[in-house]
């Protein structure tokens, strides 16, 4: 009965411990992503934040402003570009993507092998598209070498808009509202028919022209910032519901503890039978029917023991092993109270023996504690901690003598009587330490008064309650004129 007991009591606290090593690993997974995303926040804004000092040491601040006051946007745009782009590549968890190449030569930026020339031209209303015609009469192989043409986003958008409009719809659209300018429909129309540049030889950069002027960059780059910020808090978020406790976790944790309770159970009824004189194959119908009674229990307390002991560790403060003792102890006191209602026990009987199954819960999950701490390995640790602990207990509670309990009631209670004294001394100074502190406060709010005569007696005091010698204290005109002018 002891070894089924102590194999019973091991297998409790094995599907704990595992519960456990499973919150655990989702638990180091979440905090591992948490600190990834916090470091991939901060190299962002380390980013926006260097984009920043570069447009304003390199670009604005430098006398007149680098490209004058036409072509200056044009730096900005570039360098804004590439540390928005770097800077929304790592709040991803990735490496940079942009390179500024900044020696005015054909291309501006590098994305990977990827050449691109900006062009952020708003004159003649030409949506950048002689600005790119101007360059590739200059630079003719530039498309051919894997190089694109980046323009403002709300350009691009105009462009794929009129090339969506065909010349009957154009011949019949409005053009006094400004919404509409058919020169600029067939300005677009021709420039793509001539077939020098697609359509994809174009992209829209991740700012419209507005947004990289002289007096607005600044603005954009700290909306980028936020959204940034906004974009880190929804990944954490991702996260976390990634990794929270969840109804198919639980499920698989009372589906595991079903069948390793049940398993228990069933070879602990075998081994039974086997103790009795009886082998396996002279089993009778009904020692089958006790046995598949018995391990179809054990299956449906391995089911409450797995969720119940989920959602205890997972949903309030309750460690493990404490969680399947409280189990434990539930349903030992739940079928004391059934044996109770049908008169099998009196009420002290009842009384006695829950105490005691509360009692063995508990050092089973105190001895699973201490194997654990003691052997760090998952699940190992607590069986063995429970195996070795609740051996002990059943020693030592089935073989002390009379003299040994009173021995152990002695000590129990001169450990409550110290408790007593230390909680009435800690009491006593804490009073004490009021009165103290009022009295401390008293003299600060006169060294500190309004009124400078009172401030003045109160410092005095103030100073002698912080141990000043009264030599030192500067209580006295003479002293005061002493101190600052000799």
């Amino acid at each position: 009965m002891q070894a089924e007991k102590v194999m019973k009591s091991s297998q409790e606290q094995a599907v704990a411990s595992w519960i456990n090593y499973l919150n655990q690993i989702r638990l180091d997974r979440l905090m591992e992503a948490l600190s990834n995303e916090q470091e991939n926040l901060e190299k962002a804004v380390a980013t926006i934040r260097e984009t920043l000092n570069i447009i304003d040491r390199d670009i604005v601040n430098n006398g007149l402003g680098r490209g004058g006051e036409r072509g200056i946007h044009g730096f900005i745009a570039e360098v804004a570009e590439c540390g928005i782009g770097n800077a929304r590549s790592q709040i991803e968890g990735k490496l940079p993507i942009f390179e500024w190449i900044n020696d005015n030569g054909p291309e501006d930026l590098r994305r990977g092998a990827v050449l691109i020339q900006q062009k952020f031209v708003n004159s003649g209303n030409h949506l950048s598209l002689q600005a790119i015609q101007k360059h590739l009469e200059h630079y003719p192989n530039f498309i051919d070498r894997g190089g694109v043409y980046q323009i403002p986003s709300d350009h691009y958008e105009k462009i794929r808009e009129l090339l969506n409009i065909s010349e009957e719809q154009a011949n019949k659209m409005p053009t006094s509202t400004g919404e509409f300018s058919y020169r600029q429909w067939k300005e677009v129309h021709d420039f793509f028919d001539g077939g020098k540049v697609s359509i994809d030889s174009i992209e829209a950069s991740k700012l419209d022209y507005k947004s990289v002027q002289k007096n607005t960059y600044e603005d954009t780059l700290m909306g980028e910032e936020q959204s940034i910020k906004e974009r880190n808090t929804g990944r954490k978020n991702q996260a976390y519901n990634e990794n929270k406790p969840s109804l198919n976790e639980g499920l698989k944790a009372s589906v595991v503890a079903a069948a390793v309770e049940g398993g228990t159970t069933f070879i602990i009824d075998i081994a039974k039978k086997k103790r009795e004189g009886k082998r396996i194959r002279e089993f009778t119908k009904d020692d089958w029917n006790e046995i598949a009674v018995d391990t179809g229990g054990g299956f449906a307390k391995g089911g409450i023991r797995g969720s119940s002991i989920y959602l205890l560790t997972n949903f309030t403060a309750t460690p493990a092993a404490v969680a399947s003792a409280i189990v434990t102890a539930s349903f030992g006191v739940a079928n004391q109270a059934n044996m109770l209602r049908q008169g099998r026990l009196d009420e002290l009987a009842f009384i006695e023996n829950s105490e005691m199954l509360c009692l063995d819960a508990a050092v089973s999950a105190l001895s699973s504690f201490a194997g654990q701490v003691v052997i760090p390995v998952p699940v190992i640790g607590a069986v063995i901690g429970n195996a070795v602990g609740t051996m002990l207990y059943q020693i030592s509670k089935d073989n002390l003598s009379a003299r040994e309990q009173r021995i152990v009631e002695k000590y129990l209670e001169e450990i409550k009587n110290l408790d007593e004294e230390l909680m009435q001394d800690y009491k006593n100074f804490i009073d004490e330490l009021s009165k103290d502190m009022e009295s401390f406060m008293a003299i600060l709010d006169r060294a500190f008064a309004p009124d400078m005569r009172i401030a003045f007696r109160g410092s005095i005091e103030l100073a002698k309650e912080l141990g000043v010698p009264e030599d030192e204290i500067l209580d006295s005109k003479e002293k005061i004129i002493s101190y600052f002018m000799d």
